[in-house]
């Protein structure tokens, strides 16, 4: 059973904060429940050569882990255009003690330090990128990872090996004046930490926990609103506004956003259900799709949308629904049918299957523009997946993202002027794969043309967002990001 987010201590998720150093000025931390937002204050004369000084908000974690937030100053102007913030693992709570961390400076520039041992220097890898706003710092055995952007723009990577550290490290956000009698203040926020999957991890055998989160698609602002210590995937928005809808451990959930708490919806004897699921446009049905190894695979099924009676429309598989047309009377859906997955199309009572999709490469994600007259999807058929559009018989297919990434299931706003979609890191993931606990961005890009914009930075994948998440009003999307346990 999971539980509803805030459900935590006074300082959100860090145990304890403390001035690190000798005779340091008093810094304090708080924690903003209503905006999940942590203030930390600062001084300190610098983290850096032998000693460090500065306020710390932690917790102990063991392993491998990412840690992950937003930061600013809060003000425009400091003291010192050396004062710093960011995060930070470090060995003991001491002042020389050896760390790593990501730090960014007041006057903008952004680095990895590290000091190696107890009162050894402190080193740096400097980022080309200045002012970062979005820190992420990746332990993983004696790798350090950092990840930083300037909120919009993809991640630049810093890398260091520093060993000696231990396996259990003190781990959290710090700000420090670079001036011993001034105090300086960071306000962090989307504040995540994570334990991503161990390498020996069985995909569809073995899962991690989930966070259910909404996401403001103008702002980037975040808010976990559920956490579940198994597989939750793929939600979608009801159109009251007021309920979600995803599947875990093959059932349907339908979940109240005001009291955040899920409850089973029923489907029947359809209980094999995967994320592929969508609601119609008039928000009266749910579309499903249901593993029936007998049948080759996962199975088109319709039930009413506050659950029933299933009704199967496709008559083998494997078949992935991804899309109601606006009128309610056809459904789109990725299938195997001749050794290749390509776009069909199918009479939402069931009937006759149109393929649309002909080209060789794995076509998936379709769905329907508000007004009926373009499909989006996914194909691979470049050798990168790509978005594409089509008419909606088919005719005029063109990409729409030019290979950056590996870009997967578009998902257009409800007033049709905005596509959000999943890209996976070429490194990480193969064109024809989406598996899951990868470092994933979800991206907005406008229908009308331009340049895909970051607007979320998530350790997830499949699952996170398969299908049609767009709150009604088009001003948030739910998402699914992974975590294991957090000691």
């Amino acid at each position: 059973m999971g539980r509803p987010a805030l459900a935590q201590q006074k300082l959100g998720v860090f145990t304890n904060d403390q001035d690190v150093g000798t005779n340091v000025k008093p810094g304090a931390a708080a924690y903003l429940p209503a905006t999940q937002q942590y203030v930390i204050t600062g001084a300190g004369a610098n983290v850096w050569a032998d000693h460090d000084e500065f306020h710390y908000a932690y917790q102990q974690l063991k392993g491998d882990f990412i840690v992950y937030a937003r930061a600013s100053f809060a003000g425009s102007k400091g003291v010192e255009e050396h004062r710093k913030l960011g995060w930070m693992v470090r060995q003991s709570l001491t002042g020389p003690s050896p760390h790593v961390s990501a730090a960014v400076h007041g006057d903008g520039l952004t680095s990895l330090q590290y000091r190696r041992a107890s009162g050894g220097t402190t080193e740096e890898t400097r980022a080309a990128i200045t002012h970062a706003d979005v820190v992420q710092l990746e332990r993983k055995g004696d790798v350090y990872t950092m990840r930083v952007a300037q909120f919009g723009q993809p991640f630049e990577v810093v890398q260091a090996t520093v060993t000696g550290l231990g396996e259990t490290v003190y781990v959290g956000l710090f700000v420090t004046a670079h001036n011993p009698d001034v105090l300086e203040t960071g306000v962090f926020r989307d504040v995540r930490l994570t334990q991503p999957a161990p390498d020996g991890l069985v995909p569809y055998r073995q899962y991690l926990g989930s966070r259910l989160e909404l996401l403001n698609v103008a702002t980037g602002d975040r808010e976990v609103i559920y956490t579940a210590p198994n597989s939750i995937q793929a939600p979608n928005w009801q159109r009251d506004g007021k309920t979600l809808v995803y599947n875990s451990d093959g059932l349907m959930y339908s979940f109240d956003l005001a009291t955040r708490q899920p409850s089973v919806l029923p489907t029947g004897d359809v209980k094999n259900n995967n994320n592929d699921h969508v609601l119609s446009f008039d928000g009266r049905q749910l579309g499903l799709s249901s593993g029936v190894d007998k049948l080759g695979g996962s199975i088109v099924y319709t039930v009413p949308a506050a659950g029933g009676k299933p009704r199967q429309i496709t008559p083998k598989g494997p078949s992935y629904l991804h899309s109601w047309s606006p009128d309610a009377r056809s459904l789109l859906f990725t299938g195997q049918r001749n050794g290749d997955f390509d776009i069909y199309r199918v009479p939402a009572t069931g009937g006759k299957e149109v393929r649309l999709t002909t080209a060789a490469g794995l076509d998936d994600g379709p769905e329907y523009t508000p007004d009926g007259q373009y499909i989006y999807f996914n194909s691979a058929r470049t050798g990168t997946m790509q978005i594409w559009r089509m008419r909606a018989d088919g005719s005029q297919q063109e990409a729409i993202t030019h290979g950056e990434f590996q870009d997967w299931f578009p998902h257009i706003s409800p007033d049709g002027k905005w596509l959000v979609f999943v890209s996976f890191l070429k490194d990480e993931v193969p064109a024809n794969d989406h598996p899951f606990y990868k470092h994933v961005y979800i991206r907005r890009l406008p229908i009308a043309g331009g340049k895909p914009q970051v607007i979320a930075y998530v350790y997830g994948g499949q699952g996170t967002m398969n299908t049609p998440s767009w709150s009604p009003d088009g001003k948030h999307v739910a998402f699914i990001s992974n975590t294991g346990p957090v000691n």
